[in-house]
């Protein structure tokens, strides 16, 4: 189960929305997306969390190339929309595959822990450690919205909460939550 929300800063603060994630298959739809949002090409955040497995923050800023933030990769590359930002992380060689009805990446539910070998390959041929059990992307994506790198590194299973009180749209998010 996916929660995603976009937050898209104004001239009067934060404005928040539930956002559904039926028609994404691309990193490009994810952006048009938050693009669709943007008051005047200002500040647009969107966080996708599966439960408490994972949280994916996604930061655009006009036609600025998106910032990517997963909080872990190997978690998120197991899931549909995680494989979409580890991919664009990490690189296309991770999967060749273009959307999510493309995706085979391990034969497991999203989420689900892997059951075989460290050194094993998926069926696309790329290792199972490629994925870091780790944050990536960038981490300084909150930084200059007051969330430094180590306290965006150590947030748990409240961390949508906890970042959108670190920047002031505590209330807004907690309306579409």
């Amino acid at each position: 189960m996916y929660f995603a929300a976009l937050l898209a800063r104004t001239e009067d603060g934060w404005e928040a929305s539930d956002t559904e994630l039926d028609d994404v298959e691309t990193l490009s739809d994810l952006i048009d997306l938050a693009r669709e949002a943007s008051v005047d090409d200002d500040t647009v955040i969107v966080f996708i969390e599966q439960e408490d497995a994972w949280f994916g923050v996604l930061r655009i800023e006009g036609e600025d190339d998106p910032r990517i933030y997963v909080s872990d990769g190997a978690a998120a590359a197991r899931s549909s929309y995680g494989e979409i930002l580890t991919k664009e992380i990490l690189g296309d060689d991770l999967d060749d595959a273009d959307t999510l009805d493309d995706l085979n990446l391990d034969g497991t539910e999203d989420g689900e822990p892997l059951d075989r070998d460290d050194d094993e390959e998926d069926e696309a041929g790329v290792s199972v450690d490629a994925v870091p059990a780790a944050p990536v992307g960038d981490r300084l994506i909150l930084a200059d919205l007051g969330m430094s790198e180590s306290q965006l590194q150590e947030l748990d299973s409240d961390a949508l909460a906890e970042i959108a009180d670190a920047l002031g749209a505590a209330e807004v998010l907690e309306t579409v939550r």
